[in-house]
């Protein structure tokens, strides 16, 4: 059985990745070895994002909530106002509002078809963090 967090992981990361280095490149004017710089990747794994040959497998580019979360976020990096502690949290946040809204449900089917997801309320009702 796969968990909710092995599909982020594989699919939904990659995707916030990619919108992030978008927002910073378009946005902010970054050069890829930049961005790549504030995200913690290679600038090769940017130029894969920028390519749409990684972070594709979710489209989020249409969710409002995603874009702001994902616009804050790169805000924070521009400014240079996210230490390495608060990074990670802020970037949880992206993925769990991801999965609050059942954005992942469909991805989570085709890798475990065993998933029921007309009733499944497993990310949308989870109180708890990833991390303490």
């Amino acid at each position: 059985m796969l968990v909710p967090c092995e599909v982020a992981t594989k699919c939904i990361l990659p995707a916030v990745r990619a919108m992030i280095a978008k927002e910073l490149m378009v946005t902010h004017n970054l050069k890829q070895a930049e961005a790549a710089k504030l995200i913690g990747v290679s600038q090769p794994a940017i130029s894969l994002y920028n390519r749409r040959m990684r972070g594709k497998a979710i489209d989020l580019e249409n969710d409002k909530e995603v874009g702001i979360l994902i616009e804050n976020f790169a805000s924070l990096l521009i400014k240079g106002n996210i230490s390495h502690k608060d990074f990670i949290p802020a970037f949880c946040e992206i993925c769990r509002t991801i999965r609050a809204k059942g954005l992942m449900c469909k991805l989570h089917k085709r890798f475990d078809p065993a998933v029921e997801t007309d009733n499944c309320t497993l990310c949308s009702s989870m109180t708890t963090k990833c991390l303490p």
